[in-house]
């Protein structure tokens, strides 16, 4: 009969939330929510913080579990806990929410277009870096062959500037035999890594993080932990060349694909680069609109 009275309460309380429901501030307050909700496990899922996100869960669990047993002494202490629950979450999830808010910096308004016209100059940048992505994947490939070590990393939209501040400023174009200089064995920038952006060697020598992730294989050394480690707090991509092995592998979101061949480094790379300066189809539709004459097909 209890569970009958109870069941009755709840449905009423549903059935009078759902009918107050008519306003469109309230449904898109749901909305926001759900998109949060989803952001947030979008983010976290597939990453470290998975882990720390189901320790929290089992102790929101073992917070139940005490307090439904009335056991007051470990009542006291999770209280305290989950009262500075919001704190503990910032410091523990820092890495994360630093990614989250660099990712919507990135999503910028300068970024929207109007009839997915864009600024011309950007295409012009696609020759030099498709020429910088077959000079790289061809470098990769003869310093594979020499099992000589090197650490290239693709500059996106996450701004590298502290860590080219680490290395040596050598701003050039990128050539098979810049590359191959560069991480020559006694070459004295042969140690740190290369950063390329728009088809250029911006900076060589420079020191990247190591990945905190214990869980990676015990036989990868520093290059490998540090193109980890650098794919991990930025979207920038990371080339490899083991130097005991000779194996290629490329790093990205955290993910090190191990052993490819230079042709499956070259698809990464133009995939996630060249795809960013394709122009627009419809934009030769309007060219001839704005010149105030018709192009010629």
């Amino acid at each position: 009969m209890m569970i009958l009275l109870s069941f009755s309460e709840n449905f009423e309380q549903l059935k009078k939330a759902l009918f107050s429901f008519d306003r469109f501030s309230d449904l898109l307050d749901v909305l926001l929510v759900a998109f949060v909700i989803y952001s947030a496990i979008k983010l976290i899922r597939e990453t470290r913080a998975i882990q720390l996100a189901k320790g929290v869960v089992l102790l929101a669990l073992l917070y139940l579990g005490v307090t439904v047993l009335d056991m007051q002494a470990s009542q006291y202490i999770m209280s305290f806990v989950f009262g500075n629950l919001f704190l503990i979450l910032v410091v523990i999830f820092a890495p994360e929410l630093r990614h989250a808010l660099e990712s919507v910096g990135r999503s910028s308004v300068s970024n929207i277009s109007f009839l997915n016209f864009k600024n011309r100059d950007e295409y012009l940048l696609k020759e030099a870096v498709e020429n910088s992505i077959n000079c790289v994947c061809k470098a990769c490939a003869d310093m594979s062959d020499k099992k000589i070590g090197a650490l290239i990393v693709f500059e996106k939209e996450t701004i590298l500037g502290d860590i080219i501040k680490t290395g040596t400023l050598v701003d050039a174009k990128v050539t098979v035999e810049i590359i191959g200089n560069i991480f020559f064995p006694k070459a004295p920038m042969h140690d740190g890594a290369a950063v390329i952006k728009d088809g250029r060697v911006v900076a060589a020598g420079c020191i990247l993080p190591l990945t905190g992730n214990n869980n990676i294989s015990s036989d990868l050394g520093t290059r490998h932990r540090a193109a980890i480690g650098m794919s991990e707090n930025s979207d920038a991509i990371v080339a490899v060349v083991s130097e005991e092995t000779g194996a290629i592998s490329v790093a990205e979101k955290g993910i090190l694909k191990r052993n490819i061949s230079d042709g499956d480094l070259r698809e990464i790379l133009m995939k996630n680069f060249i795809r960013n300066y394709d122009k627009p189809k419809n934009m030769s539709k309007f060219k001839g609109f704005f010149r105030g004459s018709k192009d010629e097909e």
